[in-house]
């Protein structure tokens, strides 16, 4: 990267909805403490987005270079394509709309891609609850392995499957070479999965910098999982149809928690009071807590699949109000 002319780093944020955190997003990029200029920032909306007059409001005038782009068709995939195939620096960051960046993001990023410029080398960063939002125990449970699984990395060798999207960055040139994501199959939901799996066969390196961080301002219940469960599933069942050696992650952990009894509604209430370190109590009580949170969105997930699997499953469409969802993406790996 060096004697780079113009940006180092290219900022692409996918947005739909989600307007006034959109603008705390961007302020985010005001106070980082890289170097002036070294980055850009590319704000892409959504085909779909029912207000672009909005979006324009939110990204305004900004102390950073700072470019509102629209994506060919709806979903992250086609924002992402958009994004990259326009950035002006050789490196691109992915992030989303309700993901605010910690004032190191851009920085961090920037000197892990110059101690390790091989093209290869993606790095992804840490996606943590904002502080100002109730971080209940459901969005606990979640951060085990099912919405991000960053406990599954002891050191900073990542797989292909950790390269969330959410806060990731990888060079433009890799990109290029496995022809960015798959906008047709997989629009929205297993884009970042199905472009890293793809990745591998053209040598992908995937670190992990705890140190990149963004503060994910979105809390998620129960109910917001039935809901993003048939696109999950749907998008599950069209990955392993076109990578077989994959497992269904996802169906076997909905489809093992349906087959079991009720884990009962009194566990997950006391998962509350009960760390999950207790000693005995502790693992008990969350285990039969996360069986009965897996129970109340199995039948939504494995609704979908089946009828994906029927040839019966709707198209994929990105939801106005929780565009970044990345659940969709994270694979369970």
């Amino acid at each position: 990267m060096g004697g780079q002319i113009g940006p180092e780093l290219s900022v692409v944020l996918s947005t739909l909805g989600n307007h006034q955190l959109l603008g705390r997003v961007l302020d985010g990029y005001e106070v980082q403490d890289a170097d002036p200029g070294s980055f850009e920032v590319l704000v892409v909306a959504d085909r779909a987005e029912p207000d672009p007059a909005a979006v324009r409001a939110a990204v305004g005038e900004r102390p950073y270079p700072v470019r509102m782009l629209t994506g060919s068709v709806p979903g992250l995939s086609a924002n992402r394509n958009t994004g990259w195939r326009t950035a002006g620096a050789p490196v691109v960051l992915f992030t989303d709309n309700d993901t605010i960046p910690d004032q190191h993001l851009v920085s961090e990023h920037l000197a892990w891609h110059r101690q390790h410029p091989a093209v290869e080398v993606a790095v992804v960063g840490l996606v943590r609850w904002a502080r100002g939002i109730k971080v209940t125990p459901f969005m606990r449970w979640l951060e085990r392995g099912v919405q991000f699984d960053y406990h599954s990395i002891p050191g900073t060798a990542a797989s292909w499957a950790h390269l969330y999207g959410a806060n990731s960055s990888i060079k433009v040139a890799m990109l290029e070479r496995v022809n960015g994501y798959d906008e047709a199959r997989f629009p929205y939901g297993y884009e970042d999965l199905d472009w890293g799996y793809r990745a591998r066969d053209h040598g992908l390196r995937v670190l992990l910098n705890r140190r990149a961080v963004v503060a994910h301002w979105r809390e998620m219940t129960v109910a917001d999982w039935q809901a993003r469960a048939p696109r999950l599933a749907v998008s599950e069942w069209r990955f392993c149809r076109l990578h077989p050696d994959v497992p269904p992650w996802f169906h076997r952990l909905f489809s093992e928690a349906a087959a079991l009894p009720d884990g009962g509604r009194r566990s997950a209430a006391l998962a509350r009071l009960v760390p999950p370190r207790t000693p005995w109590l502790g693992p008990f009580v969350w285990a039969r807590a996360g069986l009965h949170w897996r129970q109340q969105i199995a039948p939504y997930f494995l609704d979908a699949w089946d009828a994906a699997a029927a040839g019966r499953a709707p198209e994929l469409q990105p939801a106005v109000s929780a565009f970044a969802e990345r659940g969709a993406s994270s694979g369970g790996s």
